[in-house]
């Protein structure tokens, strides 16, 4: 758990980069940096690694005062990702790998061990790329090897600023899938900053929207959406791309309606007539009933599919209600009812109509 107490930055000309800024980041949780250049986004993540020293103000890992751990060892525990990548040009991919595991003593079988782990994760055959140097991988490849390197000692929290934003949209979008499925696969906890809004939806458990400094409002992607707190974050929301493009995740009906229990299917305690998605205790996809009769099969989406991509999926199957799943966690169901409710609120808030 990262947490920020009223931390403030101003720097000695003068700049406040941060201006009484309080943030909780959950443990495994990927937590967005968003808002207008120079709002401090960039400050606050460097914060937790001590690459920058707040004016005033505590930030805390697991409870613990930043500065009280020794600077090395706290930067072993954190991946970092730059836009800039910074692989280290005349060593192979294997090498860039090993550096941190290689700082931290691990054995060479180990190292070996994980990076064929690693590059296998990150979908680049460790017999074609761990010998190649960073000049022969595409710009895509180059930042997946960074975000492996990030990953390689194991470290409990990842940074991530802006990795994706210099590279073409076609790239940008398959790393973007990348970090969603290595997150469902290691719960690390990453904090990750960007200045693209359907990114940050796309990608964030929660959200940080910020403005000169401060937090203006921290939230699920739905509820950001759904209802912003402020005039600024509805600009800043009303900026996005058509809502097509949104993450089901932002349209999920959370509400159970169509969801029940385990031992709630067990016992029968529900209306024989309709279709309901079974969920257990831990709130993991446990399958479906349809009017009483257990389905074998049901299509399942996938939480950070866009709502066209969703579509196609509706349009070739005649469900009534579709589990929407964040790896194989319930978290929420669709259905056309949803769909449509969703569009119509979009048209009228760009319309002016609906005020939250």
């Amino acid at each position: 758990m990262i947490q920020f107490e009223d931390v403030q930055k101003v720097y000695s000309d003068g700049t406040q980069a941060l201006n009484h800024f309080s943030l909780k980041i959950n443990d495994g949780e990927l937590m967005t940096l968003i808002g207008p250049s120079g709002c401090g986004k960039t400050t606050a993540m460097k914060m937790i690694n001590r690459l920058k020293e707040p004016s005033s103000g505590k930030i805390y890992i697991n409870d613990a005062p930043v500065e009280d751990y020794h600077i090395h060892e706290l930067r072993w525990n954190i991946g970092y990702v730059l836009q800039e990548i910074a692989l280290f040009p005349h060593m192979t991919i294997e090498e860039n790998i090993a550096v941190v595991p290689e700082m931290k003593k691990w054995r060479q079988s180990s190292i070996r061990q994980r990076t064929a782990e690693l590059l296998d994760m990150a979908g680049l055959d460790p017999s074609v790329y761990k010998q190649r140097k960073p000049s022969e991988l595409s710009g895509g490849e180059q930042q997946r090897a960074g975000v492996i390197r990030a990953l390689a000692a194991d470290p409990d929290i990842i940074l991530m600023d802006e990795p994706f934003s210099a590279l073409d949209p076609i790239s940008r979008e398959q790393l973007q899938q990348d970090i969603r499925q290595i997150q469902q696969e290691i719960q690390k906890t990453i904090v990750f900053v960007t200045h693209d809004m359907d990114e940050a939806l796309a990608l964030g458990d929660r959200v940080c929207l910020m403005k000169e400094g401060q937090v203006v409002q921290v939230d699920t992607p739905q509820q950001l959406v759904l209802n912003p707190q402020t005039d600024f974050v509805k600009t800043f929301i009303g900026e996005r791309k058509s809502p097509w493009q949104t993450a089901i995740d932002v349209i999920a009906d959370r509400s159970g309606n169509h969801s029940i229990t385990v031992a709630a299917y067990e016992n029968s305690d529900f209306p024989q007539k309709g279709t309901y998605i079974i969920y257990d205790t831990a709130d993991q996809f446990a399958g479906a009933v349809i009017d009483g009769q257990t389905v074998n099969t049901i299509l399942t989406l996938e939480n950070n599919m866009t709502l066209d991509q969703a579509a196609v999926k509706l349009q070739e199957n005649r469900q009534s209600v579709y589990p929407v799943l964040k790896g194989s966690e319930l978290i929420g169901t669709l259905t056309y009812s949803d769909i449509v409710a969703f569009l119509k609120h979009e048209t009228a808030r760009k319309d002016g109509v609906v005020r939250s």
